[in-house]
């Protein structure tokens, strides 16, 4: 079975922010970091090259495939910044309909800057994000 592209490594969180060239997004994302590390408690990790993580769950899938991946995490693409959440947490749509300006897709969350989001709001999604996927793969 191959392995995963995507895992924990020793790269620098903040030299891969610092490499985002557009300084408004660059901002955001340290600010990301930190509310995601004073919500959760775990440092960010790089995972891969170019996603930032915050604890880490070994998953394990009826098709026999498994590894390990972040509770949380983000990655700054070019259009949006993604949230990498789990797909089925607690009230994720009422907490989605009070999040603010964003876009969705299965497990993502985008959104383009942080000033338009429910700080709040987001702190409770990750925290029923990490309860769902840690109630999944304890």
């Amino acid at each position: 079975m191959a392995q995963n592209k995507t895992t924990e490594n020793e790269l620098s969180v903040t030299d891969f922010i610092n490499t985002v060239p557009i300084e408004t997004k660059r901002t955001d994302c340290f600010a990301l970091s930190h509310i995601i590390t004073e919500t959760t408690g775990f440092k960010a990790k790089m995972w891969g090259t170019a996603i930032v993580g915050f604890g880490s769950y070994h998953y394990k899938y009826e098709s026999g495939r498994e590894g390990d991946a972040p509770l949380v995490g983000f990655s700054p693409r070019k259009d949006a910044i993604a949230l990498y959440l789990s797909a089925h947490f607690k009230n994720r749509d009422e907490l989605l309909a009070r999040f603010g300006k964003h876009k969705t897709a299965k497990a993502c969350v985008y959104v383009k800057k942080m000033s338009d989001i429910d700080i709040p709001v987001l702190r409770e999604m990750i925290l029923n994000s990490v309860a769902h996927i840690q109630s999944l793969y304890p």
